[in-house]
């Protein structure tokens, strides 16, 4: 039977953190603001554009009264700097693909900015793979507040929400959606403190867990 699928972006689909990072740290260094490593950015990750930059803010101790300009900087390179086909994990695209032909349908729920979200769709062909796209910005609210979710599932009472992280495990949990958690993007805490129906470590585990639950 099928499913309504809905999955997460940023950590899930693909490692962003580089993007993410390179964006950011050109906003700053145009402001003339003190940059910030790879992993340090990896940990504001999550919660959407607007925390992340409020956080890297805080981290550099610079006011938020920079976070309107941040933010444009920001988008400016996240935007037109293309992403990096080779981003997606291993068999993810083939995955969504064997999942899509077995009949089920594929959602997109992500605190990526609707635009960004877009664009490293296209640019790491995965575009044309989601019936429906939530962006972090499709909504008055973000992850894990569950009306994204629903809207991503778009009124399926089938559904499942493949994600990797604390806020994925947090939002299908307030939906009341089982969750797939993905152990190989940017969570922070063990695989045991994250409530989850499975887990999967490689890409080519996921269509018998979809099987199993279907």
């Amino acid at each position: 039977m099928s499913l309504t699928i809905a999955f997460d972006l940023d950590g899930t689909l693909i490692d962003s953190v580089p993007h993410i990072h390179h964006g950011v740290c050109a906003a700053l260094e145009e402001m003339a603001l003190p940059t910030l490593d790879r992993e340090t950015v990896q940990g504001f990750v999550g919660r959407g554009l607007p925390i992340l930059l409020q956080q890297v803010l805080d981290h550099i101790g610079a006011p938020q009264s920079h976070h309107a300009e941040l933010t444009r900087r920001t988008m400016f390179h996240y935007v037109n700097t293309p992403s990096d086909p080779a981003s997606v994990y291993p068999q993810a695209r083939e995955t969504l693909i064997a999942l899509r032909d077995a009949g089920h349908r594929l959602t997109l729920c992500t605190n990526k900015p609707y635009e960004a979200t877009r664009s490293a769709l296209r640019d790491t062909g995965l575009d044309g793979l989601f019936e429906v796209v939530i962006g972090g910005d499709s909504l008055p609210t973000r992850k894990p507040n569950p009306n994204m979710l629903f809207a991503a599932l778009d009124g399926a009472t089938r559904a499942l929400y493949v994600g990797d992280s604390e806020t994925d495990a947090e939002t299908a949990q307030a939906a009341g959606v089982p969750f797939l958690l993905f152990t190989e993007g940017y969570r922070k805490s063990p695989v045991e403190a994250l409530p989850h129906t499975a887990r999967f470590t490689a890409y080519d585990e996921l269509p018998k867990l979809v099987a199993q639950l279907a």
